[in-house]
């Protein structure tokens, strides 16, 4: 599988790609910038958001979503202003911010806090439900990362990135409630650290490994590792499905300080032989 940089864009520190409309939505948390790109065209519009920004979502209504230092807020995309809504952690937790997220089938919007001191457990995972509510779901984590829920809604996948496990729980679609929790994949022994993920329309898993340069696609109900995607970065942070019929893989990278690698921060992309399912928008 050919792996290749593509566009202009070389941001701080890439994450949260996800593919909507026929675009790509992805951010540079260091840089604070939303983007949206059009890889066929080549375009890509740049939103200045004046705070680190973990991640964004697409919302049924028009505009974005996003979790960021300020904690959820929407994105006027005609204005390019943000709205904020709420904040789970403000004063109290002036060592955290939002990292990864994504919406779930019911269109509740999901996102997790890290700790930027790594301090052990003091980070958490919320839900905001279509009211504009925020939830508390799994708490004492450190560094929330990657998530993703399976094709017939039932069962949720979860990462905090410092235990090297992938979390699943059997997920209630119209409560948005998860329980019986268990270890799906244990990555301990693999390089690198388990950052974002996404699923297949075979429903196997396809996860991030900074520090690792590469890409794995795990079988969930095995742990086995069915492909390795290497990148010439170390900084590998999250991957999406997108393209028109959903087959191209998105990946997004960062920049190390004191590592010279010239793709670094860039969106890489390539045709992995299979298909990704769609993305969901916040229905609130």
């Amino acid at each position: 599988m050919k792996v290749e940089p593509i566009g202009r864009i070389q941001a701080q520190w890439g994450e949260g790609p996800i593919w909507s409309n026929g675009r790509l939505l992805w951010v540079d948390i260091e840089g604070k910038k939303v983007f949206v790109s059009d890889p066929e065209k080549n375009e890509d519009r740049i939103l200045e958001i004046g705070e680190r920004v973990g991640t964004v979502v697409p919302r049924k209504s028009g505009g974005l979503v996003i979790a960021g230092d300020n904690g959820f807020s929407f994105v006027d995309l005609e204005t390019e202003t943000v709205i904020p809504i709420a904040d789970p952690e403000p004063e109290k937790k002036p060592d955290n911010r939002f990292n990864d997220g994504k919406c779930d089938p019911a269109g509740r919007f999901w996102a997790g806090t890290i700790s930027t001191v790594r301090k052990t457990g003091d980070a958490a995972l919320y839900m905001m439900d279509t009211g504009h509510k925020v939830h508390l779901k799994y708490a004492n984590i450190t560094n929330s990362n990657g998530l993703c829920w399976s094709t017939d809604t039932q069962t949720f996948y979860y990462i905090d990135t410092p235990s090297k496990k992938v979390r699943k729980f059997d997920f209630d679609n119209t409560t948005g409630q998860i329980s019986n929790e268990c270890i799906a994949i244990d990555t301990r022994e693999i390089a690198g650290s388990p950052d974002g993920m996404t699923i297949d329309s075979q429903d196997n898993l396809w996860i991030a490994f900074c520090r690792g340069s590469m890409v794995l696609c795990f079988d969930p109900t095995t742990g086995k590792v069915l492909e390795n995607i290497t990148l010439p970065v170390t900084g590998v942070t999250a991957c999406a499905f997108g393209g028109k019929s959903l087959d191209t893989l998105y990946i997004t990278t960062g920049q190390f300080k004191g590592l010279e690698e010239k793709d670094a921060g860039k969106l890489f992309t390539v045709q992995p032989g299979i298909a990704g399912v769609p993305s969901f928008c916040y229905a609130g």
